[in-house]
């Protein structure tokens, strides 16, 4: 499993956005300066999290970002699945080796592995990281 730096740079956006969500409204270029993130490249990031409901846009002079849902309802799962898509459970091993044990084993071993951390993701809220 591999998180991207697009998630890593969706996680720090939407904890910014959660930290100042007092503002109402947070602006991109805030966020690109504080953690020297590309402008463009975060305005796609931050838009992928609004199209899976985790942040929500207004346009205009007055614009920019905040939470849709409050952070206790906001796990860290739809934030990484919002950019990088679903975790795989999958390797496909067990067909590759046609069956053969060794195959089978390792595809278990991934798929426990990435329940557990689908797990993790899932159970971690926003707020629990907010916390802290």
């Amino acid at each position: 499993m591999r998180i991207s730096r697009s998630t890593g740079y969706a996680l720090l956006a939407v904890g910014y956005i959660a930290q100042h969500r007092d503002k109402k409204i947070v602006l991109s270029h805030d966020i690109s300066k504080k953690y020297n993130i590309p402008l463009e490249y975060l305005l796609k990031i931050l838009q992928q999290l609004v199209r899976a409901g985790v942040l929500r846009s207004k346009r205009g002079p007055r614009g920019g970002f905040s939470l849709a849902k409050p952070p206790h309802r906001i796990t860290i799962l739809q934030i990484v699945e919002a950019v990088d898509g679903p975790l795989a459970s999958r390797l496909d091993l067990a067909e590759q080796t046609r069956g053969e044990k060794f195959g089978k084993r390792v595809e278990d071993a991934y798929a426990k592995a990435i329940a557990q951390a689908r797990s993790v993701f899932e159970k971690t809220k926003l707020s629990d990281l907010l916390a802290g």
